[in-house]
């Protein structure tokens, strides 16, 4: 059997203006990258402005396991699928991270026969938008720590500030550094931090904002420090803002790929979906809107996380309905969360099986308190049984959501025909009537707290004593009225990874709050989450090559 990335470099490649043709865009609105990538101009969105919206589905998941859910492979292949139906459609999707590319997850281009290729490509360097982001985030902080040593005329206090520098790798020991170390010229002394570049708050701006100018606005609204009198210092007070949008110029500009089966993908953006809010740009998605009749695109991690943000912050934010839920599930993943043990998730065992589908049953309740319709679609493995699959297809229908087998990983576009068919009838029979969880005009505890017990299913929520301060005064600078990005574990509902199915009885607790003025959120960590992670003692880089002919091996 072929490995992932076997599979993708066999696959026979569209030219990208072959691609781009499928969505009307023409050659003078494609910039290459080669011949199988490009980004596209920003000329186009005023050529499709004016298009009516297509329809919009979501794909999310219950929580992730070492089972598999399949995510990704399922937007891919839900791409596919409406392909081979000669329905005009898009999948939008995020960028991956390089550090779960050479860490423990590997890379994020689906898998099988559901991929988007070129996938070595797309999991490392791709056209350099991560690298334009980790560039602006560091000339910020490189220009606060100048200013500091160049006088400090904006009175700015060296233990107030909260810019943290970014690189886009897992590297624990950079999470708490010190800085300014040797001659007086050399800088101020102080302590310092780095987070992985998808949970820099620029990351955020980029897929947060509609163009330009509303780009370089957020840009400057981000609170790098805090003053002796505690007062925020900006960006803009900093007058990093141009350089910072030149970096980001090109950056900016969607990407448009390919799946297997020559079908569009616009790739753009990628924060994590347990540290940030987890899903592509804005400007990607409206942009495919008016390209296609139907958008396929996805939020990280499970819908705890990324549905949640997605719904509460994105489509807030950018005035996005979507008309459709594919919550992705699989029967592995189900009796894992049902406490069987990895090396026995083969065997049939309905009782786990029913243990374990409270999980899922919390997501659709989740979800549903969106008012927007679901279909479930489980991942089919060979080892499924039918009295496995007919267990969770009634559980499923009994909760008024449709349901379907999907076998995208093993055949493709063909084997996602089932679920196309279903997310299309759900959508012409079923009307969407989406509404966030929360208003805004709710305080920063109420809406935290609203998120922890109606999606988590939490008791309450405890705060650490710096994050009850940090509420004080965020609220007091006027960002009470901003929507909440939750930071926490992906395993579990709860913020302990390692609480599974559907637990209860559990408070969450917040140890820092912090605003993200620029993105127009509040972050609010849980629990351990770390915004920069570590790797594993046995990292995929070691796994990694590349041959005497430019063939790379070991990616997944």
């Amino acid at each position: 059997m072929k490995s992932d990335i076997q599979i993708a470099q066999d696959a026979k490649l569209d030219h990208i203006k072959k691609v781009a043709e499928q969505l009307n865009i023409s050659e003078d609105d494609l910039e290459y990258y080669g011949k199988y990538k490009a980004k596209l101009s920003d000329e186009l969105w005023e050529k499709v402005k004016d298009n009516p919206d297509g329809k919009l589905v979501l794909v999310t998941a219950i929580n992730p396991t070492p089972a598999g859910e399949g995510k990704t492979t399922t937007t891919v292949g839900l791409g596919q699928a409406f392909g081979k139906m000669n329905v005009k459609s898009v999948i939008a999707l995020r960028e991956p991270s390089l550090g779960p590319c050479f860490g423990i997850k590997g890379g994020a281009a689906g898998g099988g026969n559901a991929q988007v290729v070129p996938m070595e490509d797309l999991n490392l360097h791709f056209t350099g938008d991560f690298h334009a982001i980790t560039s602006a985030n560091n000339l910020l902080a490189a220009m606060l720590d100048n200013h500091i040593q160049q006088g400090n005329t904006l009175n700015i206090d060296a233990k107030q500030i909260v810019w943290k520098r970014c690189v886009d790798m897992n590297d624990r020991v950079l999470r708490n550094i010190i800085v300014g170390l040797g001659r007086k010229a050399d800088g101020v002394v102080r302590e310092d931090h780095f987070i992985i570049t998808v949970a820099s708050e620029i990351m955020a701006v980029l897929c947060l904002a509609e163009d330009r100018k509303d780009l370089k606005e957020r840009l400057g609204r981000i609170v790098v420090a805090y003053t002796y009198e505690g007062q925020p210092v900006t960006a803009k007070q900093i007058n990093a803002v141009g350089a910072m949008a030149a970096l980001l110029k090109d950056a900016l500009k969607p990407n448009l790929i390919q799946t297997l089966e020559n079908t569009p993908a616009i790739i753009h953006g990628g924060p994590f979906a347990n540290i940030a809010h987890g899903c592509n740009s804005v400007r990607a998605t409206k942009t495919a809107l008016k390209l296609a009749d139907v958008v396929v695109t996805e939020a990280g991690f499970g819908a705890d996380l990324g549905a949640e943000k997605f719904l509460d912050i994105k489509c807030r934010m950018a005035d996005l309905k979507p008309n459709a839920i594919v919550l992705v599930a699989t029967v592995r993943a189900l009796k894992y969360n049902g406490g069987v043990i990895k090396t026995e998730l083969s065997k049939e065992n309905l009782e786990a099986l029913k243990n374990g589908i409270v999980n899922l049953e919390k997501h659709i309740e989740n979800l549903q308190k969106f008012g927007v319709p679901i279909v479930v679609s489980l991942n089919r493995f060979i080892t499924d049984t039918d009295a496995e699959l007919s267990y969770v297809k009634e559980f499923c229908e009994s909760r008024n959501c449709e349901f379907s087998l999907c076998e995208v990983w093993e055949k493709g576009g063909q084997g996602g025909i089932d679920l196309a068919k279903k997310v299309l009838v759900t959508m012409e029979t079923k009307e969407s009537h989406y509404k966030p969880l929360y208003e805004l005009n709710l305080s920063i505890k109420d809406k935290i707290e609203t998120i922890a017990k109606e999606i988590y299913g939490a008791d309450g929520v405890t705060y650490d004593s710096m994050a009850e301060s940090a509420i004080k005064t965020i609220e007091a600078l006027g960002y009470k009225e901003l929507p909440i990005c939750m930071a926490k574990n992906q395993y579990s509902l709860s913020d302990d990874a390692t609480k599974l199915g559907r637990p209860t009885g559990f408070t969450i607790n917040i140890r820092e709050v912090y605003v993200s003025a620029g993105a127009g959120f509040v972050v609010a960590i849980t629990g351990s989450v770390m915004t920069m992670p570590g790797l594993p003692k046995v990292p995929a880089a070691e796994g990694i090559d590349v041959d005497e002919d430019g063939r790379i091996t070991g990616l997944f």
